[in-house]
């Protein structure tokens, strides 16, 4: 079962985000904080209300483009951050996209996704990247739901969607998750083949 733009919609209209830390998590913050090039072009994929772009275009990074299937959070995030470029706000389904970026970041995206879906989700990132290119963020290492989103898994299962794109830097268990999610993520950190 694939969930679709009137899915994700239906859930920002009736405030079903139980995923929205509601500003910018701790993992993301220090890894975004170590980066020097500002002109990096980087991929949100799912972004969901964005804190993470709010975040990179308020510390001056110019390429930062968010997709989601869904319009709301485009428009909230677009309202809540006027100055950041409109064309940069894709409204589309991520594996429609065909732009190639330096870096894709990965914020519960990935459990949004329906498990029938997680095979594709590596390759579709490995097509999205440019040469040695980056996919970086937090996976949920916990069960959670068989039967809606977010869902849930374990670091053995999602090692192979990403073994045969990837080379593997980091998968492990955050160090430094927001409270919620203390003991129940792990950061990636995976460079294209």
């Amino acid at each position: 079962m694939q969930h679709d733009e009137k899915y994700w919609t239906d859930r920002y209209q009736n405030r079903q985000t139980q995923w929205d830390a509601g500003s910018i998590t701790t993992p993301l913050k220090e890894y975004f904080d170590q980066l020097t090039d500002k002109s990096l072009s980087i991929l949100i994929p799912g972004c969901g209300n964005a804190w993470e772009a709010e975040y990179l275009h308020d510390k001056g990074f110019e390429n930062v483009y968010l997709a989601d299937i869904s319009p709301i959070p485009l428009a909230d995030f677009s309202a809540r951050c006027p100055t950041f470029p409109k064309d940069h706000l894709l409204c589309q389904d991520f594996f429609l996209l065909n732009d190639k970026f330096d870096l894709i970041i990965e914020q519960t995206f990935f459990c949004a996704l329906h498990p029938s879906q997680r095979h594709l989700y590596g390759q579709k990132c490995a097509e999205l990247l440019k040469d040695r290119g980056k996919l970086v963020g937090v996976l949920f290492n916990d069960r959670l739901n068989d039967d809606h989103p977010p869902y849930g898994g374990s670091k053995e299962e999602y090692l192979e969607f990403f073994i045969p794109w990837f080379d593997i830097h980091i998968f492990t268990t955050c160090y430094n998750s927001i409270k919620p999610r203390a003991g129940r993520e792990l950061f990636i950190h995976l460079t294209l083949k």
